[in-house]
């Protein structure tokens, strides 16, 4: 094939997620000649620049062409499919229509007469229907009509109306509130007809606003003592709602807006702009904000370390506030409202500007939730997805430690987190464990065991934690230098605790002149992580899923780092005491015993023979051993 940017596109290629979303193939003007969905996108998109002898001529004819390719991640797949539409509309790809061979346009018919009825169609016809269309995915048009008469309970039966009323009982989908059917008579002309036009509305992009005036019918209704017509009302509110769940791409609150999140790692920052037009998604873009790295040196330079964190939120309002006057400054036009992931420095001014550039009304948006924060989650995800490109991270890691930022009100991300857990048994053997994760991942080079010393008699969690945590500030001052392992401070501290924990050991930390942020890790009766512990009380973590998820990856490393190490100093423990109490065995035999068998249930396992083996061992005192192994099974 002759094309010189196959390379670059294959390696390109292995950055992508395996998320749903869809792809967007350039020539090399810019200009898009293909559109296509993915229910995986680096599996989809990888397919054609793999074996591209083996293409149709005519897939072929479009892969040569492709200089370079976009994409934009999606929460499901049915998202990718109305998006790929919606896209496919405004920009006419040439191989888009070269490509699609049989399968032609698609369209949403909505019936005439007193009991019309919403189905697809593949070409409109004159017969007096209302059609809404074209659409390129037959896909995306049946499973919305089907998810359309379900929510508004409009009738797919081929049963005619009103010729079929009172005729036969009503099926199934009337027992299972699928259907309002009007075949039972109890359903007027008038109120089909203001369910169908309700229906064709929501199609149109005015789901909200049905929701209001449906909520308003609905306590009309049961104010009129009309409850059955009000428990229809409710069932189609409910059906809409499940429906704009699935359909962020589709409906949102203002006709025209821009939705602006920026995530950073350690390294990195990302501001991803979604542009949304006559409701749609239209487009995505994405740029990578370098001078995060410059901000950041210049605010941290010769202030105490204390006030890192204050200073650091301050970076990123400042940040956030330049991108939006830098990105509008470039643009012709401002939406009628701009959605921000958090708050600017100087946000009045900012909407000054906007309303004066817009020479109208702008509105600068921060949401806490409902669906203009679900809005900025998804520009966050794609966001998460471009910084991972370039950091050699998975978007998912970008994402859970983004969060977990935001969570725990942090102003930078905890790129370096030490987790530690104490664990016992008896009250001989008490040790802890140290893990750490690095850009979210575990980095097993720098995990730590400690045996504790100061704790003498029954368990003491809290005098246990207080020691691991000192010894291991202390051993800082010591090996500062390096720069790694123990030379290294942490950008958050993590204790397999409750609150009791974070209160015990904070004062030490700042005692000793450290500021470091220190959380709980609670847990449910399942020994799951349930909530994040501060001094004062609890932090929920259900909302934050990729932050959730890593916390209780964190949380069962360093349980099974520490359980592992208190088992293994238990039984070495065990097998000193077997081994001393035994005549002929001191230190060396003893040490070469333990690096032959390990374990005590290894040693009883093993024959005389493999005994008197051992380095140093005589047959008398292999043979007493043995004795001493096995003379509590007579």
């Amino acid at each position: 094939m002759d094309n010189p940017r196959l390379d670059y596109l294959r390696d390109k290629v292995k950055k992508l997620p395996l998320n749903p979303g869809i792809y967007i193939m350039k020539d090399k003007k810019g200009q898009i000649i293909y559109i296509g969905k993915a229910k995986a996108l680096k599996n989809r998109v990888s397919s054609y620049f793999r074996s591209v002898d083996k293409h149709t001529p005519k897939v072929y004819r479009m892969v040569e062409n492709v200089w370079d390719f976009e994409y934009i991640v999606t929460s499901s797949e049915f998202e990718a499919l109305v998006l790929e539409c919606s896209f496919i509309k405004q920009h006419s790809p040439k191989y888009n229509i070269l490509l699609k061979d049989d399968k032609g346009y698609h369209y949403i018919r909505i019936g005439n007469g007193e009991y019309g009825k919403i189905t697809a169609s593949h070409q409109p016809q004159k017969d007096g229907a209302r059609y809404l269309g074209p659409y390129l995915s037959g896909y995306v048009v049946n499973q919305t009509v089907d998810e359309v008469n379900k929510a508004f309970l409009l009738p797919t039966c081929t049963r005619n109306f009103p010729q079929d009323i009172g005729k036969q009982r009503p099926c199934l989908n009337f027992h299972i509130k699928q259907c309002m059917a009007p075949c039972s008579g109890k359903i007027s002309a008038e109120e089909y007809a203001e369910a169908l036009e309700e229906a064709v509305n929501f199609l149109k992009g005015s789901g909200s606003n049905i929701q209001k005036v449906l909520t308003e019918k609905m306590m009309q209704a049961s104010e009129n003592l009309q409850f059955e017509k009000a428990a229809r009302y409710r069932d189609r509110i409910r059906a809409i709602q499940g429906l704009n769940e699935n359909q962020k791409v589709v409906s949102i609150r203002y006709e025209e807006e821009d939705v602006i999140a920026l995530v950073q790692s350690s390294i990195k920052c990302c501001a991803v702009v979604l542009q949304f037009r006559d409701y749609r998604l239209v487009d995505k873009e994405y740029f990578m904000l370098d001078e995060m790295a410059e901000f950041s040196d210049a605010a941290f330079f010769g202030n105490e370390e204390g006030k890192q964190d204050q200073i650091m939120e301050n970076v990123l309002k400042e940040l956030r506030t330049q991108f939006v006057l830098s990105y509008y400054n470039m643009k012709n036009s401002v939406p009628k409202a701009v959605v921000l992931d958090g708050e600017s420095s100087c946000a009045e001014e900012l909407e000054k500007y906007l309303c004066k550039k817009a020479g109208r009304n702008v509105q600068l948006l921060l949401p806490q939730k409902g669906d203009q924060m679900k809005l900025l989650q998804m520009a966050k995800e794609n966001a998460s997805q471009q910084i991972a490109e370039q950091t050699k991270r998975t978007s998912r890691e970008i994402s859970a430690l983004d969060e977990l930022a935001r969570l725990l009100g942090l102003h930078q991300i905890p790129n370096y987190i030490e987790a530690y857990d104490i664990s016992n048994i008896g009250n001989q053997t008490i040790v802890a464990g140290m893990v750490v994760f690095e850009g979210g991942r575990p980095l097993k080079g720098a995990y730590r065991k400690f045996s504790v010393r100061s704790v003498v008699g029954k368990p003491d969690d809290y005098a246990s934690m207080r020691e691991v945590i000192t010894r291991r500030l202390e051993r800082y001052s010591q090996h500062k230098e390096e720069g790694v392992g123990f030379g290294r401070l942490p950008d958050l501290i993590l204790l397999d605790g409750g609150k009791g924990h974070v209160a015990t050991v904070k004062p030490i930390v700042q005692q000793m002149g450290f500021d470091i942020p220190i959380f709980g890790m609670a847990k449910d009766d399942r020994h799951r992580t349930r909530t994040i512990a501060t001094e004062d009380g609890e932090l929920s973590v259900s909302s934050f899923h990729a932050a959730f998820d890593m916390l209780i990856n964190i949380q069962d490393e360093v349980h099974r780092f520490s359980i592992t190490y208190s088992r293994s100093k238990h039984q070495n423990r065990a097998m000193d005491s077997v081994l001393r109490s035994v005549e002929g065995i001191g230190e060396k035999r003893a040490k070469n015993l333990f690096l032959r068998f390990r374990t005590l249930k290894a040693m009883e396992a093993a024959t005389l023979e493999q005994l008197e083996e051992t380095p140093s061992m005589t047959h008398l005192t292999a043979l007493n051993l043995y004795q001493a192994l096995h003379s509590k099974e007579k």
